[in-house]
């Protein structure tokens, strides 16, 4: 089994993408609803948060999880990768949604040959607050491609409005204010921007509403997809057993009916 752990409800964009890739696979979803969101917490508060998620997932039977919160990659991912799971789970693995987005952009991929990026690039990400207060996105992309300008937008509350069921007429008011909110910090239309927090796929149509016509909004959960099948050809190890059923396990650290009124939209 894999395992695909966020903070919520927004890692089922990131799971319906991995199911339509790896249909062969059995998924095991934990979305931590209880203590969602993540992107105004602590991080010692996200560290624990997600060490517990992926510890239960494991305890499940999952020999690999991917971690589908771009808060908790940012924050939680390295030192558990370096400290925690040699020590606790020596045969398990955990991997994150940033590596696959930061090849994409940049065309260096951790694997295989580079892919030449058209240079000066401007990307805009739109954020958790923590995930912009790491400038994680910032990091990664520039010390593999210095030439790329990459500006952030925090989006406060965003997450709690998409996890509330809060009318989309002001989910999009407030996306527009985001959206304004970066195009004032850059000198051009942005090439493309990034939906750097899983929930916002789910309304990908409202950036898209509010974007310049011009900015490509970049696939998260697709190259995610596409990253994971790579790995698994990799690393055999992980390969589906031969009494592995396909199949998805929905699981909630919150209440079932009202994680599950979301996941009914993208299952």
């Amino acid at each position: 089994m894999i395992g695909v752990f966020d903070s919520g409800s927004g890692g089922l964009t990131v799971l319906s993408a991995l199911a339509k890739k790896l249909p062969e696979r059995h998924w095991v979803y934990l979305g931590d609803h209880a203590h969602a969101p993540y992107g105004a917490r602590t991080p010692d508060d996200i560290h624990a948060l997600t060490r517990a998620g992926i510890d239960r997932l494991f305890g499940l039977g999952c020999r690999l999880v991917v971690v589908a919160c771009n808060t908790a990659s940012a924050v939680a991912l390295r030192p558990l990768q370096q400290e925690w799971l040699p020590r606790t789970w020596p045969e398990r693995r955990v991997l994150g949604v940033f590596v696959p987005m930061v090849e994409a952009i940049t065309g260096q991929p951790w694997h295989g040959d580079p892919v030449p990026v058209p240079e000066p690039l401007t990307v805009g990400v739109f954020a958790t607050p923590r995930t912009a207060l790491t400038a994680a996105w910032v990091r990664e992309i520039q010390s593999r491609a210095p030439g790329v300008t990459v500006v952030q937008q925090q989006c406060p509350e965003l997450v709690a409005m998409i996890e509330g069921g809060v009318p989309r007429t002001q989910v999009s008011a407030a996306v527009g204010a985001f959206v304004d909110g970066l195009m004032g910090r850059v000198d051009d239309t942005p090439d493309a921007v990034v939906l750097g927090c899983t929930h916002f796929p789910l309304i990908e149509d409202l950036f898209r509403a509010h974007l310049p016509p011009g900015t490509k909004i970049l696939d998260q959960p697709r190259e995610v997809a596409e990253s994971l099948a790579g790995y698994l050809d990799r690393h055999p190890e992980f390969a589906a057993r031969a009494d592995e059923v396909p199949g998805l396990r929905f699981l909630t650290t919150g209440v079932p009916r009202g994680a599950g009124r979301v996941a009914s939209a993208w299952f």
